[in-house]
């Protein structure tokens, strides 16, 4: 029974990994100095059909140390791309150039920071949230077992136990993540 259980907390942990992955990824991009083509990384574009990541439809490059650029592949992508680095949440106001869209990084104010800050947490957030999906993926798991007889109520107590003891270390690092972020942003 137990060799059931190391592999569902194996299973859990590697997608709780992954959530990890994509928060140090998100949050990579908030720079508080220097522009950082990580910075677009979250944005999503309305383009094809569908929502796709910035980077499927064009190339974000650092031309300077206040600046970055997005060399739009496809002509029609244009507008799109532009409304959404707009609407990210990130405070920027990028400005279409034929197919290069340039993105001036403001100066770090105080309500920058704070803005910064704000989207950090929502990053974690939303890590967070995957988290606990995963949980509530192994805990339903757990139960399924149970049902079938596979384990003991007792079992599915320890396997709970188990499940939710990972979770909590997991939100913890998220938790430990973000006021380190939120610390370096706010940093003058």
């Amino acid at each position: 029974m137990s060799a059931d259980l190391n592999t569902l907390i194996e299973d859990l942990t590697r997608r709780m990994d992954g959530a990890l992955e994509s928060l140090r990824r998100d949050l990579s991009g908030l720079r508080s100095g220097r522009a950082s083509p990580n910075l677009l990384e979250p944005v999503r574009v309305e383009a094809y059909g569908g929502e796709v990541p910035l980077s499927q439809v064009g190339t974000v490059a650092v031309p300077e140390a206040r600046m970055l650029t997005v060399s739009v592949w496809d002509r029609s992508l244009v507008g799109a791309i532009e409304r959404a680095i707009r609407d990210s949440g990130l405070g920027l106001n990028p400005a279409a150039d034929g197919q290069t869209i340039r993105v001036p990084i403001p100066q770090l104010t105080e309500e920058r920071r704070n803005e910064l800050a704000r989207a950090a947490g929502r990053y974690a957030e939303n890590a967070k949230i995957a988290v606990r999906g995963v949980r509530r993926d192994g805990m339903d798991q757990s139960k399924t077992h149970e049902k079938k007889s596979d384990i003991s109520q007792d079992d599915l107590k320890s396997w709970s136990d188990g499940i939710q003891k990972l979770t909590d270390q997991y939100i913890k690092r998220i938790d430990d993540i973000f006021a380190d972020k939120e610390r370096e942003i706010k940093q003058v």
